[in-house]
């Protein structure tokens, strides 16, 4: 089976400093992953890699969506060829009103799939399902929204972008606990048979709600570690210490 998204020893520098140093993932279509560490381990920077930010340099590996070769197309493009990222800090475009920004979203990424009409019924239909007020679309883009508010619109702005691989940086970063279950729930019934999806988290908690089917560790700019939904609640109980013990005790043998 041909991976739906693959990432083949990647390596990557920001201001000279390489900071991934050789990541290679495979996804295949319908699967969840989820990716943890330290702070300081490469996670936000795997993410700005994957969607192109010109600040980081790829020099070394590739990067393939529906195996085309997308490591050095810009992020517009790489959006259109359905890759989505979640930032784990969304900004604030003062000017802009969220209706205008979903509408141009979606008129540069899926062309014409959707009608004007099909547009409104599909944005009420969201806004439902992520419980946000009507009224949420005639505000600034995330300007004086708060951390929940900021992750329930770039989730729905997912939902309607419908992406074939999404990553999510740090999604649960600024959430408290009701937040945290909507949009997890909200993420957890994007699962398809024909979408990826990579989390990126410090914590178990946001895979109380979302089950991944695989779980690695990124240390160092390296994924180190790779197992099942029980590795991250190890990592929860125990802490990252452990990892580098084993990680000792192998390099001695």
């Amino acid at each position: 089976m041909t991976p739906l998204f693959e990432i083949n020893d990647l390596h990557s520098k920001i201001e000279g400093k390489e900071v991934l140093k050789g990541v290679s993932l495979r996804m295949n279509a319908g699967e969840v992953h989820a990716l943890m560490g330290r702070n300081g381990s490469g996670k936000t920077t795997l993410s700005h890699t994957l969607m192109g930010h010109p600040k980081y340099e790829v020099t070394k590996g590739n990067i393939k969506l529906s195996d085309q070769d997308i490591t050095h197309l810009s992020p517009e493009d790489r959006a259109c060829a359905r890759l989505f990222l979640a930032f784990q800090y969304p900004i604030a475009v003062p000017g802009v009103t969220v209706a205008n920004f979903l509408r141009s979203s979606l008129r540069a990424v899926r062309k014409d799939e959707i009608s004007p009409q099909n547009f409104r019924k599909k944005v009420k239909e969201e806004l439902k399902n992520l419980n946000i007020p009507e009224s949420f679309m005639t505000r600034f883009l995330n300007d004086g929204f708060s951390g929940g508010e900021k992750k329930r619109l770039e989730t729905l702005q997912m939902r309607l972008l419908e992406p074939k691989v999404a990553i999510l940086d740090e999604t649960d970063s600024g959430l408290d606990i009701d937040a945290l279950k909507t949009v997890s729930e909200s993420i957890e019934n994007l699962r398809s048979k024909d979408r990826s999806i990579l989390l990126i988290t410090h914590y178990q908690r946001m895979l109380n709600y979302i089950k991944p089917d695989f779980v690695h560790v990124l240390m160092d700019g390296k994924i180190v570690m790779s197992g099942g939904p029980e590795l991250a609640l190890k990592l929860e109980d125990q802490g990252y210490d452990w990892i580098d013990g084993a990680l000792n005790k192998k390099e001695t043998h």
